[in-house]
């Protein structure tokens, strides 16, 4: 645990006062009137997203997947809606040096069973080669609805569809043959499909980064999504080692920078942790800017 210092003397770190069992239902209530409210005013934005206008894509665009070139329009797979997750992408580099930010983001979401219940489509887009963008799928396990926007059999300049190469939720509507974009949602509104954040604002540690309003005594805060990438036992590691965190639970995940390991998809480049130049900055700014 994290210590705090007063004085030049180490303590332990504060913890929340201790209360009879009374105070502590008084003092939770007094918060669930605020977090009501926190909810309706979810609904209320979310009614006014229902009631923005859309602007038209070219539903021609052709991205690559497992079987080959295909249309957007072909996404929907006949029904109205389509959601997309524009993964960001760094070419050339090994799994281990894709998004961390992007992993944690889409992993709770890879199953599109709900989505498909009610009637939405869903897929991944990357700008990325399928050529590359299939070991990294194969790797993590990841169901075969992803799609590579930077294919030389790719086709199509939307600039909606090949996406800026940050992580964006994307969202479209079809009428007939034609698509539009209704809506989207980038940065810290991508915490919407990370419940592990929502998690640990429950807990009294809450992230432990370093922009979060803490009590006075708690535990230093660590720069934004400093537990993303972790190092082989776990603990994170920050953003210049080890590997998006949820890869370690993979076949053949070898230690980030493991040069003596010639399995691709343990080997990183040569480095800071394997980082290709800018990808800290890229990747702890695509999801991880404090409010």
């Amino acid at each position: 645990m994290t210590t705090t210092r007063t004085e030049g003397v180490a303590s332990a770190p504060a913890v929340p006062p201790i209360v009879d069992r009374e105070a502590w239902r008084a003092t939770r209530e007094d918060l669930l009137v605020r977090e009501k409210a926190h909810t309706r005013e979810g609904d209320a934005i979310a009614a006014a997203r229902r009631r923005l206008p859309m602007t038209e894509v070219d539903a021609g665009s052709v991205v690559v997947g497992h079987h080959g070139p295909t249309t957007l329009l072909d996404l929907f797979a006949g029904r109205e809606e389509l959601v997309v997750y524009q993964h960001m992408w760094h070419p050339g580099a090994p799994v281990e040096d894709q998004c961390a930010g992007c992993t944690l983001t889409y992993l709770a979401v890879q199953d599109p069973a709900y989505l498909t219940a009610r009637g939405v489509s869903f897929a991944v887009l990357a700008q990325a080669t399928y050529a590359e963008l299939a070991p990294f799928v194969e790797f993590m396990g990841y169901p075969q609805h992803w799609y590579a926007v930077a294919d030389p059999a790719s086709r199509g300049e939307d600039e909606i569809v090949r996406g800026d190469n940050s992580g964006t939720w994307v969202c479209f509507l079809r009428q007939g043959d034609r698509v539009f974009l209704t809506g989207t949602l980038a940065g810290r509104g991508c915490e919407a499909t990370m419940p592990a954040l929502a998690l640990l604002d429950l807990t009294p540690r809450g992230r432990l980064e370093a922009w979060q309003d803490c009590p006075e005594g708690w535990p230093d805060g660590r720069e934004p999504g400093w537990f993303w990438r972790a190092h082989a036992d776990g603990s994170g590691s920050g953003w210049g080692a080890g590997r998006p965190t949820a890869q370690w639970a993979r076949p053949d995940a070898a230690p980030a920078g493991d040069s003596g390991h010639d399995h691709p998809h343990g080997t990183a480049r040569p480095g800071d942790g394997g980082l290709p130049p800018g990808v800290v900055g890229e990747c702890a700014g695509a999801a991880c800017d404090r409010p």
